[in-house]
Order: structure tokens, then C-alpha cells, then sequence
């Protein structure tokens, strides 16, 4: 299979966005570079070849979009990721938590239906090849510290003040 990536300019770094021929989200996150991207794509979607572009249409226009304030702009871009049940369901999850109200680990695993599961459910954050379109970096820990994010603290803390109204 023949995937795209294209890099834009954002308030907090480069992101990079690597996309199916379909235009669905394989990976993506802050850096120059699709080297960090591949190796987080399962292996049963991993791309054969990717091919650089200036941008992808509506991903790229989402991407701006929402760095430039319109936080719902990503809700309707198609995400493909695979894993076992849980973790899929735990990425749906993160779908639906709100901008501008980051939820807890504890309470993801609630939200993803298995309450004592908090491990599972930071797992699942950090298995998450497609950042901002499943937005991992709204989950916190409980003492309302920030938690790990693959794209750093300051990533995560700008992506949340952003989001603060």
C-alpha cells in the first residue's frame, strides 16, 4: 500500500501527518519527519511506501484549522489503528472527550468500560499513532499533573491551554 504524508507548520512545531490512499489517518504528531511516525502504524496497516506531499485536503485543512482555534476541526477526519478490543474501544473513548475538559486516567478507564483498568487505558494513550485526531493528551493524571505524551510535557501543555477557554 501507497500512503501520504505532508508536514505543516503549527504554534507548537511541525506536524506530520501520514494518511492512506483513502485520505484515513495512519499517524501522525509534532515532528519533521515521518521516521517517528511509521514505526507506532501496526504493522498489518504499515505503509509499503509513503510519498510526500505539500498537503493532504481536508486532513492538512483540519490540522490548520485547529491550531488556529477551531479545537472541533479533527472530529471528523477518519482514523484507521488497529489493536485488541479494549484498546480500540479506549480510542473511540478518547474521541468524544471534550476539548477544554481533560479527563483522568482513572476516569478514561471508567469511560472505556473497565474501571480497574487504569494501566490498560494509559497504554492505550500511549499506543495511540494518531495524536490530535484521537486526542490521547486529554487524559491526566488524577492529581491533575500531565502524564507522559510521545510529543513531550510542553506539547501537551500548550494543546491543553489551547484548548482552556
Amino acid at each position: 500500500m501507497t500512503a501520504y504524508s505532508s508536514t505543516v507548520d503549527t504554534p507548537v512545531g511541525p506536524f506530520t501527518t501520514v494518511v492512506a490512499g483513502d485520505g484515513a489517518v495512519l499517524a501522525s504528531g509534532w515532528t519533521p519527519t515521518i521516521d517517528d511516525l511509521l514505526p507506532v502504524i501496526a504493522r498489518s496497516l504499515r505503509p509499503a511506501e509513503v510519498r510526500g506531499r505539500p498537503e493532504l485536503g481536508a486532513v492538512t485543512a483540519a490540522v490548520r484549522a485547529y491550531h488556529d482555534g477551531e479545537l472541533s476541526a479533527v472530529d471528523g477526519i477518519e482514523v484507521r489503528q488497529t489493536s485488541g478490543e479494549f484498546i480500540r474501544r479506549a480510542w473511540d473513548v478518547l474521541r468524544t472527550v471534550p476539548p477544554g475538559k481533560p479527563t483522568s486516567y482513572t476516569d478514561f478507564a471508567a469511560l472505556a468500560g473497565q474501571p480497574d483498568a487504569v494501566r490498560a487505558a494509559a497504554g492505550a494513550c500511549a499506543r495511540n499513532a494518531a495524536a490530535l485526531f484521537v486526542p490521547c493528551h486529554r487524559v491526566i493524571r488524577s492529581d491533575g499533573s500531565l502524564g507522559g505524551f510521545r510529543w513531550g510535557l510542553p506539547v501537551k501543555r500548550w494543546l491543553l491551554d489551547h484548548e482552556t477557554p
